[in-house]
């Protein structure tokens, strides 16, 4: 059995990553006010996989993967707050695989040592960890990006493509292209 793959850009699309007033103050009620972004809370809960592909600036998300969590991965739909306010309860059973590709421009040695690989901890713990306890995921960080010669990037999309073979199994197909943009397909069965 096949996958429908859908890739998205949050640019191309012009998501608002803005949370509204409106919408946070319906953070704690019982329906999350979903109305501006109720199609990209649908394609997440009837998503099993999850593709992210993305720079990472000053050790965090951009500003607009920042505002698509806050706004999709919302109360009554990636999560359930509990009734004491404790533990949240995570709804994104689904999802069962998070498979991230980023970029820094700092060597390695500073997200690891220094700062302990924050973006990975925060997807690991506070968003798969909380909202789909049950997600495998893979992490890939390419370190000194400011400038990519050829033959470096070359390496990296093999490795982006060997990674998701080893990830989603021998049947998924894919193509990465040169703006780092990677496309899964997996054939039907």
């Amino acid at each position: 059995m096949g996958h429908e793959v859908r890739s998205e850009n949050l640019y191309v699309n012009r998501f608002d990553p803005v949370l509204s007033i409106d919408e946070r103050m319906t953070y704690y009620k019982e329906s999350y006010d979903a109305s501006k972004v109720s199609e990209e809370m649908e394609r997440l809960v009837n998503s099993d996989a999850l593709v992210l592909i993305f720079p990472t600036w000053w050790f965090g998300f951009p500003a607009i993967l920042k505002g698509w969590f806050d706004r999709v991965w919302a109360p009554t739909v990636a999560y359930d707050h509990a009734d004491d306010y404790g533990p949240i309860k995570p709804k994104l059973n689904n999802l069962k695989k998070a498979f991230v590709v980023t970029t820094l421009g700092a060597p390695w040695w500073v997200d690891h040592i220094i700062l302990r690989r924050p973006i990975k901890r925060t997807l690991r713990f506070a968003l798969l960890g909380a909202c789909a306890r049950k997600c495998k995921l893979k992490f890939l960080s390419f370190y000194k990006c400011e400038s990519v010669d050829s033959a470096r990037k070359y390496k990296q999309i093999r490795k982006i493509e060997s990674e998701l073979t080893k990830f989603f199994g021998n049947n998924a197909t894919y193509a990465a292209h040169e703006e780092s943009n990677v496309i899964i397909q997996e054939d039907k069965v």
